[in-house]
């Protein structure tokens, strides 16, 4: 058996029964669901804030997409200017750069995960389950890495001390209250994980009796 067979692991045998049948096409359909999950996800909002002000009684609010911000951008950068905060689009510029394809890429190891029968397939549906918690964690550090970084000759510098901006919840900076929230993308994202994580489960349990056999056959 060549590396390449012993990677990618036995084929479905043919004349298996309708039970056996669909134990190997449920973890294919959770895979498949997941890859369109996270292709959808790319054209909706990733995570949503909203700035509670005095001067603005209707809040003012960003939309994050994984590639753009969206929504009253203009208004936060000027009220931030004050503070000697960098504009939000500062940040992340090369993730939001390369997500389209990255999400892209993540979807394909995922439809890639039908083909290997092996326990080699969590290295094709890994990335995918890590994404929505590496998508936190990144803007997080962005939220941080702006709110401790704050321009000490801006007009009202010395009115508020460094902070760090919650990515998830409600905080306080100064008189402002702000409302973190995941999108509707981002859940989806969760779901897909969700869904990989499942299909392993099921993955395993369908294709490990035959890579034994194939293994005893050697």
């Amino acid at each position: 058996m060549s590396i390449f067979q012993r990677f990618v692991g036995p084929r479905v045998p043919e004349g298996s029964s309708k039970t056996g049948q669909q134990s190997y096409r449920l973890p294919t359909f959770l895979f498949v669901a997941a890859a369109l999950l996270l292709l959808v996800s790319i054209f909706l909002p990733y995570w949503e804030m909203t700035l509670l002000a005095p001067q603005y009684p209707g809040g003012l609010h960003i939309t994050a997409y994984v590639n753009e911000l969206t929504g009253d951008v203009a208004e936060i950068d000027g009220l931030n200017h004050y503070i000697g905060m960098r504009p939000l689009n500062e940040a992340a510029k090369l993730e939001r750069s390369i997500s389209v394809f990255a999400i892209g890429a993540l979807a394909l190891l995922v439809l890639a995960a039908i083909f290997v029968h092996t326990k080699w397939v969590v290295l094709f549906v890994l990335p995918a389950i890590l994404m929505p918690v590496v998508f936190l964690l990144d803007l997080q550090y962005w939220l941080r890495d702006f709110g401790l970084n704050l321009d000490e000759t801006a007009a009202l510098s010395s009115a508020i001390d460094p902070f760090v901006p919650k990515v998830l919840g409600s905080g306080m900076i100064a008189q402002f209250e702000t409302i973190a929230s995941p999108g509707t993308g981002l859940w989806l994202a969760i779901l897909a994980a969700i869904l990989c994580i499942a299909g392993l489960y099921f993955h395993r349990k369908a294709y490990k009796p035959l890579v034994e056999a194939a293994n005893q056959d050697q």
